[in-house]
């Protein structure tokens, strides 16, 4: 899966183009490489303020974004380290609040660089070092750090003593990598585990937990489940949170989508099981409405491909790109769909995706299918995934870029039943269609 990045910066993007001459181009994993790096570096990962350090399939990101908006409700700073970025390199590197600036990104990126040759990092491991460069030298009272790619062997998984781990959704994604055992995936997740150090988790099958409770006690982390160590559940208006140290009633997210409130509650449980960052339970109760985490059923409100759009049409953008993701957004798409308006999908899947498992949620559910390419990238041909969705009984064609989708889509519109359109498939397809829109993240 390999990876990459431009930057509109000319010193950026000669420290880009320098990755990408050096890193073998994909993810490998193992910790090895990372650790000899950041040796050269004056060990930084171990000069950063507290951690909260969060895996899972799908979920993660969002989960990330409810910890930073608790953090700073709390009149707080935190750093915090995404992937990937969906327009700008930059929005993978957030410093006290702020995405890192192009200059020092490019100084970064090039101290890292000067001592990586041999030792042939990847592009995530490089981007990671430069991260915690970063974070080991800005001043700030938290970080938060999501993993890349699996858990035990992921580049961020050299963090020694976080003040909380936390694993969100688990499902299939990166086989390649992970394998197809959801179990075994379970495993590696769960190998951000560390001695003393509280792993809160999602409520799991009994398989699943099994292995993350097996790999738990392996590290000598403290386990704590939802439906075990901590609960919620959705009340009108409200998300009612419970643990051992009393109930909160959160403000609902204003993340659309109904595994919302689960990821917002497991970053409140992550905070309320940890004693190194200290967030008031107000912080936590007003997290939910302050979050924002780009094309994660992203409503677009304005830009150049909304304006394109018939009158009375919306646009959303989200990132699923697995049966997992396919099948929380599903019930959001249904709903939207339920004005009797109709929903046209707009779809681009990396090569590497299982496109049958992303389409089998969807049926029944929207009215059109639209394939697209993910601009450079290895992708599933538009062609062949509309014929996929036809023969699952989905009404699909396929165009040769979401500026033609989003024409297709204005030509077939009735003008008294203005579609809802939401793309998926890809966060790189989102960052695309943000870049298009001029709505990139800020």
């Amino acid at each position: 899966m390999v990876d990459h990045a431009i930057s509109s910066d000319p010193a950026v993007q000669a420290q880009l183009d320098r990755l990408a001459s050096l890193s073998p181009g994909a993810d490998i994993l193992g910790l090895e490489r990372i650790v000899a790096l950041l040796a050269r570096l004056g060990d930084p990962h171990l000069k950063m303020p507290p951690v909260l350090h969060v895996a899972g399939t799908n979920g993660k990101g969002s989960t990330c974004a409810f910890l930073r908006a608790a953090v700073e409700g709390a009149g707080l700073t935190a750093h915090v380290y995404t992937s990937p970025h969906l327009v700008r390199f930059n929005e993978r590197i957030r410093l006290a609040g702020t995405l890192i600036d192009d200059a020092l990104l490019a100084a970064l990126l090039a101290e890292v660089l000067d001592c990586a040759g041999d030792i042939g990092p990847s592009f995530f491991e490089i981007t990671t070092a430069a991260a915690f460069l970063a974070f080991a030298r800005t001043p700030a009272d938290a970080c938060i750090v999501e993993v890349g790619l699996g858990g035990r062997l992921d580049a961020t998984n050299v963090l020694a003593g976080p003040a909380a781990c936390g694993i969100a959704q688990l499902g299939i994604d990166h086989q390649a990598f992970l394998g197809d055992r959801i179990e075994d995936i379970a495993a590696e997740k769960a190998g951000i585990a560390k001695p003393g150090v509280p792993l809160v988790t999602m409520a799991y099958p009994a398989a699943l937990a099994s292995r993350v409770a097996d790999v738990a006690l392996a590290a000598g982390a403290p386990l704590l489940p939802a439906g075990d160590a901590w609960s919620f559940m959705v009340e009108p208006g409200a998300v009612r949170y419970t643990d051992d140290r009393g109930t909160l009633r959160l403000d609902l997210p204003a993340l659309d989508g109904p595994h919302q409130p689960g990821n917002l509650a497991l970053a409140v449980a992550m905070l309320r099981h940890q004693r190194q960052v200290a967030v008031p339970d107000a912080a936590l109760v007003a997290a939910g409405p302050a979050a924002r985490w780009p094309a994660r059923m992203q409503r677009i409100r304005r830009g150049t491909l909304f304006d394109r759009l018939p009158a009375g049409a919306d646009l959303h953008i989200d990132g699923a790109h697995n049966p997992a993701a396919a099948r929380a957004v599903a019930p959001h798409l249904r709903a939207l769909r339920g004005d009797g308006r109709p929903l046209v999908l707009v779809a681009g899947l990396l090569a590497n995706k299982d496109a049958a498992g992303v389409l089998a949620p969807l049926v029944g559910v929207v009215d059109r299918l639209i394939a697209v390419p993910v601009p450079g990238h290895a992708t599933h041909d538009p062609a062949t995934l509309a014929a996929a969705a036809r023969g699952s009984g989905i009404a699909a064609d396929a165009v040769s870029d979401i500026g033609a989708a989003i024409l297709r889509i204005a030509m077939e519109a009735a003008p008294d039943r203005p579609p809802h359109v939401v793309v998926i498939g890809s966060l790189y397809l989102a960052g695309t269609v943000l870049a298009a829109n001029g709505t990139p993240p800020d």
